[in-house]
């Protein structure tokens, strides 16, 4: 392989840096990938429940990306950053084009839901009624649930000389009241109209169900704007409308600072609920000097506002979609384990036969969670080692390494305590593990550690075999079910050489830079990947067979595109599945007119990673937990592994990679405008839907 230099951004080509013609805003993209999203609720193909779903992804989507992206460039606005973003844009101007490409969109997403959703789910007898529209004898019922249930835990709040403007939490849901005296009782108040707030309590579900037996609901805030009387006797209610703000929910720790790491995150997800707001969505009805006001009180502009026509804060619908309803969703895959599995005594008796792929959800995660308890119930097994990134509530998998623990086993766990919005989770998971007695590790210094690895030391006939698990996803059974991800379960000698030098790396002061067969971030990661497409450039200019295809989440750092667009100069074909956002720009005419960027969003979430490289008609591919991002090659840890059995090569390339390229129900092709067009639409062939095609597959 040839030997390449890591550029920093400014010695990256002027042609390619600052230059809108060569590349597609981050922040756009993403937008454009939240976009395909939204398109999921209207589109006939999917089952009316799991539009639904989809329309509630699109809100907390973006709720994640108002509380990181967009508070990342206010805080530089704030700072005085002066310095541009890749395709050359300030933040102010970022800021006012997330703003133009999101205001439609928000509107499209109420259309669905007004026009679409709601009529249809109306004729499947699930109705979401306005208080109004109930007569009496369903009125005082809820009337009565509201004063039994409601008025007791409901705290108004007045706004005026003697009470400042109440905190406002962060995704919080709170109605804007504004009341004035029917007659005036008391001399101190006046005559004139007053504010007060009164935050939807978050333990009472939004959806008040009307009738037992019935699918047919009202909204909590109706409810209590219809018994606001209860709230202020002698007052008349002039307005009440819903409000929400969006706050900073970013973390950022000075580890150098920070002498107990666990101590310090507790501290920072404690402040960060009284992080700085970046949003405000209010009902569209809310009078213009209310949302004046409320901008000012909670320190908005104009721009930040959000002025909603319809549903706020659509995830609530996503009660709905716990009904018992399973023809208005989609049936449940049935899951393969590994014919191997089948016909041996034991799981490391097939990992020993030969290297194992596992393709989820298609291929049930019990492989995943048999190797783990095979190992913490195996008397051979002398350690055991993994890094937990996220692992949900009621793991499996941390149940299993408390068990090993238990029997003697030496149990090592690094867990990700800065695993964003998992923080909690992990802290949590963190100090069970280390009261049952696990060696945790808490990451590293100044890296976040994303890789998703797990080793086994055995003891067999007087010798120790390592057992190595990698992975393209979390050890995490619950999202394993609806998350696309592949596994690799290997005894080869020199992955678990590297695995075992990898974790002395993670959980010492091992200054490991060589792996036999793993790419490692921020290690070798991406020389090596550099070094694979510029062999793919050599044998092109060769008259060799050259091709890469990569299938990752994102595409962002620039090194990568540079060197991808040379590829394209040369000839190479480049194939990419981007699922989300791809900041190179296919199709400019000179650069990457050999460059094909498809997405494909579904009843799956796409999270598997795969590397392929022609290399002369004898591939290599990989598969691993890291994006093409400048965070993921520089500030993590992240680990890609060779897959060396040749059958499970060609598998990857010809029965995964080749039909999602088939697919033309869940494909969208990126255009050189920024935009994505479907396949489908041009498409001559037959349907075809890669995720359906997977369901049944054997792994061969």
């Amino acid at each position: 392989m040839s030997q390449s230099a890591t550029k920093t951004q400014s010695e990256l080509p002027n042609s390619i840096l600052y230059n809108r013609d060569f590349l597609f805003n981050r922040e756009l993209s993403w937008l454009e990938f939240n976009r395909r999203v939204l398109a999921e609720s209207v589109d006939e193909k999917n089952l009316l429940l799991e539009r639904l779903k989809f329309l509630s992804i699109f809100s907390t989507n973006l709720d994640e990306f108002f509380m990181i992206r967009v508070s990342g460039l206010k805080e530089q606005i704030e700072n005085k950053v002066r310095e541009l973003s890749p395709d050359g844009m300030s933040p102010s101007e970022q800021l006012r084009e997330i703003r133009s490409a999101l205001l439609p969109m928000i509107d499209q997403q109420m259309i669905a839901l007004r026009e679409n959703v709601f009529p249809k789910l109306a004729s499947q007898k699930i109705i979401v009624h306005s208080y109004d529209e109930l007569n009496e004898a369903e009125k005082n019922k809820l009337n009565d649930y509201f004063f039994r249930n409601v008025f007791p835990v409901l705290t108004p709040q007045a706004v005026d000389a003697s009470h400042p403007f109440p905190y406002i939490s962060n995704l919080s849901l709170n109605l804007g009241v504004i009341v004035e005296p029917i007659e005036v009782k008391v001399k101190h108040l006046g005559k004139e109209s007053r504010f007060a707030r009164i935050k939807l309590p978050p333990n009472i579900p939004r959806l008040i169900q009307i009738n037992e037996g019935e699918s047919r609901y009202t909204l909590l805030g109706e409810l209590i704007r219809a018994n606001i009387s209860e709230l202020f006797p002698g007052m008349r209610l002039l307005a009440c409308h819903l409000f929400r703000v969006t706050r900073d929910a970013d973390i950022e720790i000075r580890e150098d600072e920070a002498g107990d790491l666990l101590k310090t995150m507790e501290q920072e997800l404690h402040r960060r609920r009284f992080r700085f707001p970046v949003r405000l969505e209010v009902e569209a009805s809310m009078p213009q000097d209310l949302v004046t006001n409320l901008t000012s009180w909670i320190g908005l502009t104009d721009n930040d506002v959000y002025k909603i026509n319809g549903f706020l804060n659509t995830p609530d619908l996503m009660e709905l979609y716990s009904l018992d309803r399973p023809d208005l969703k989609d049936k449940p895959i049935p899951m393969s384990i590994p014919n191997i599995f089948r016909h041996r005594k034991s799981i490391f008796e097939s990992i020993r036969e030969q290297d194992i792929l596992l393709h989820h959800p298609y291929t049930s995660y019990t492989a995943v969670t048999d190797f783990i308890n095979s190992a913490a119930e195996d008397d051979n097994v002398q350690a055991i080692k993994i890094c937990l990134y996220r692992t949900g509530k009621d793991s499996p998998i941390v149940e299993a390494l408390v068990r090993a623990s238990e029997q003697g086993k030496q149990v090592t766990a690094l867990v990700e305590l800065k695993a964003r919005f998992d923080e909690e989770n992990n802290i949590e998971w963190a100090r069970r593990l280390e009261s049952e007695g696990v060696h945790v590790i808490y990451g590293m210094h100044g890296l976040k550690t994303h890789s998703k690895v797990a080793l086994v030391v055995r003891r067999e006939n007087e010798q120790l075999r390592r057992y190595v698990h990698i992975a393209t996803g979390n050890y995490n059974p619950t999202t394993s079910r609806i998350y696309t991800d592949l596994g690799l379960l290997t005894c080869d000698e020199n992955i678990a050489s590297d695995a075992s030098d990898l974790f002395n790396f993670l959980t010492g002061f091992s200054q490991q830079t060589e792996y036999r067969s793993l790419l490692v971030a921020p290690v070798n990661m991406r020389e090596k990947i550099l070094d694979l497409i510029s062999r793919e450039k050599t044998n092109k200019l060769e008259g060799k067979p050259a091709h890469i295809i990569i299938k990752v989440n994102s595409l962002t750092d620039i090194e990568i595109i540079h060197s991808l667009y040379e590829a394209s100069q040369i000839g190479v074909k480049v194939d990419l599945l981007i699922r989300g956002i791809c900041m190179l720009r296919p199709n400019i005419k000179g650069i990457s007119e050999n460059i094909r960027v498809i997405s494909i969003v579904g009843r799956f979430l796409e999270h598997s990673r795969i590397f392929y490289f022609e290399n002369n008609a004898e591939p290599e591919v990989f598969i691993g937990s890291a994006d093409l991002m400048q965070r993921n090659l520089n500030r993590r840890v992240e680990v890609i592994v060779p897959i060396k059995d040749k059958r499970l090569r060609t598998y990857l390339k010809n029965e995964i990679v080749d039909n999602y390229f088939r697919d033309n129900l869940n494909a969208n092709e990126l255009q050189n405008s920024g935009k994505y067009s479907l396949i489908s639409s041009k498409s001559k062939e037959a349907e075809f839907d890669s995720q359906s095609y997977f369901i049944g597959q054997e792994i061969v």
